[in-house]
């Protein structure tokens, strides 16, 4: 996999439908991931979205997600960027060390349940990154 960079959309409930939206507009396959597969125990949020990838064979790639409970969901910033790969992880954790020089850290870059090391930072701009760095096999 190279490096990519993508559009990443949150959503306060409605991932599921909205990205079934977008299959049907842009075509492609849609893959969804629940917080329930990932062990959260509320019944409520277990059919949640916890991650949502489509790719198109024009090689558009968009992402989404439901907000968790506990985490704020602010209508400005539905719109994060991602940038993920496994090519080249030293080349990730620059870009890493650059976009959180003299912004937040949201989530520390560390390894996660799913096995890669993700992140997530609002730069000095205001503009809000999640870097997954995919494990290696």
């Amino acid at each position: 996999m190279v490096s990519r960079l993508s559009p990443y959309i949150s959503f306060r409930a409605e991932a599921r439908e909205a990205m079934e939206f977008y299959q049907r507009v842009f075509g492609g396959t849609l893959v969804v991931s629940t917080f329930g597969e990932f062990g959260m125990p509320d019944p409520e949020f277990a059919d949640k979205v916890m991650h949502s990838m489509l790719q198109t064979d024009r090689g558009f790639t968009l992402m989404g997600s439901d907000t968790p409970p506990g985490m704020d969901y602010a209508e400005g910033s539905r719109i994060t960027v991602t940038l993920s790969g496994d090519a080249d992880d030293h080349e990730l954790r620059e870009y890493w060390a650059a976009l959180t020089e003299g912004g937040t850290t949201l989530v520390p870059l560390e390894k996660q349940m799913w096995g890669d090391e993700f992140g997530t930072c609002e730069d000095r701009y205001g503009v809000r990154w999640m870097v997954n760095i995919a494990a290696r096999a």
